[in-house]
């Protein structure tokens, strides 16, 4: 089959690699028809999370179901099925607890210490030996481990767009939201306007915030989430300009929730380069960083942006002296999948006003260059196999 492959750092391309074939009792095989390139995916291109051997990328997929293991009597031949990117059990104790992307069983690198290169938790799809060395979904055809418990099936009448989401972004950013524990009239700050930080604002407002303000460095990203998402927009110039704008409107307190939605590939300054090389750090802390200065006293920092490196000098005497609530990790979306459908069904929320390129598989390398590099106003590459 065909499938797109990273090599090293930078350097991806679409190849012909072994068909999957069902290896577990409670494998599926699924014949994608959707897939999409996820920000998370450039943190492997990009080098921020580590990744040394050949691996088909992708989390964000869906198709047919071609095969199914003897172990899985939910799903039968021909079903059409959303997958969401974790990789879980579905009876650990974590699992029981609605905590998928924690599974004990799913990853061989799983461990309660959540190291820097070690003891991760669950395992996702296409996304480095850390966490499972599984295949991913950006390919003709993936192998689905515990396919009774993750996927889900399509109700007719629903095209890919319109539910290709909930494998990750959409699913992530209700999290995000959620976390937030929005109730009503909620001023929210979303920090970064790509894919996550939209579903965000549509999450936010869904919930029935008061008031969502979305920022980003990039024009076109902010003008799509005003279009999407309804939501007021604030170019980035400055921390400060930020956090002083964020104020102004809120009675000098502050948001009652803000969400990082870029994690720690934010843009930076060559002094903030040289910081981290010196300091050893992947990335930089410094929108988290923003977050915590711009939410109020007593409020919540959601953090749905991936960060995967200790941070030098981290401000954690503002979180302390605050009282802000902190809570981030991957999106739990087993959890949240059957609730999120249903939105979709009932016609209360539109996903796929996000896409701005859909690409032939074949052409896959290309949407990773345009996405990374922000060209051509790209915010969402779907690609077809």
């Amino acid at each position: 089959m065909k499938a797109l492959v990273f090599h090293k750092i930078g350097d991806v391309s679409v190849d012909t690699v072994p068909d999957p074939i069902i290896e577990e009792p409670r494998d599926a095989i699924i014949k994608v028809t959707s897939t999409a390139i996820c920000g998370s995916d450039l943190h492997i291109y990009d080098g921020f999370v580590p990744q040394m051997n050949d691996m088909v990328l992708g989390h964000e997929f869906m198709g047919i179901v071609e095969e199914v293991g003897p172990g899985v009597t939910n799903l039968k031949k021909g079903d059409r099925v959303v997958v969401p990117f974790p990789i879980a059990c579905g009876h650990c104790f974590f699992c029981n607890n609605s905590w998928p992307t924690q599974c004990e069983n799913s990853n061989d690198k799983y461990g309660p210490d959540g190291g820097l290169m070690s003891e991760k938790g669950a395992a996702l799809f296409g996304y480095t030996d850390l966490y499972g060395g599984i295949n991913g979904g950006q390919a003709e055809y993936v192998r689905v481990p515990y396919s009774d418990f993750g996927p889900r099936k399509v109700p007719e009448g629903l095209t890919d767009e319109q539910v290709l989401f909930l494998t990750d972004i959409f699913p992530t950013g209700w999290a995000a939201a959620d976390w937030g524990r929005i109730r009503g009239g909620e001023t929210v700050a979303i920090f970064g306007a790509g894919p996550v930080g939209i579903m965000a604002a549509k999450s936010a407002w869904l919930m029935g915030a008061g008031r969502v303000i979305s920022i980003d460095i990039q024009p076109y990203r902010l003008e799509m989430a005003q279009r999407s998402a309804n939501a007021e927009t604030l170019l980035w110039e400055s921390e400060d300009q930020v956090v002083e704008y964020i104020r102004s409107i809120t009675e000098g307190r502050g948001a009652d929730v803000c969400i990082d939605a870029v994690g720690m590939e934010a843009d930076r300054n060559l002094l903030e380069k040289a910081k981290a090389v010196i300091n050893l750090e992947k990335g930089t802390p410094k929108i988290l960083e923003a977050c915590l200065r711009a939410v109020r006293r007593a409020g919540v920092v959601s953090v749905v942006g991936v960060y995967g490196s200790p941070f030098d000098n981290f401000p954690i005497h503002r979180w302390f002296d605050k009282g802000v609530t902190l809570m981030g990790t991957q999106a739990p979306v087993q959890y949240y999948i059957d609730h999120l459908m249903q939105l979709v069904v009932d016609g209360k929320v539109k996903l796929e006003d996000i896409i701005t390129h859909t690409l032939p598989l074949a052409d896959a390398a290309h949407g990773y260059d345009i996405f990374k590099k922000k060209e051509d106003n790209c915010v969402k590459v779907v690609l077809k196999p």
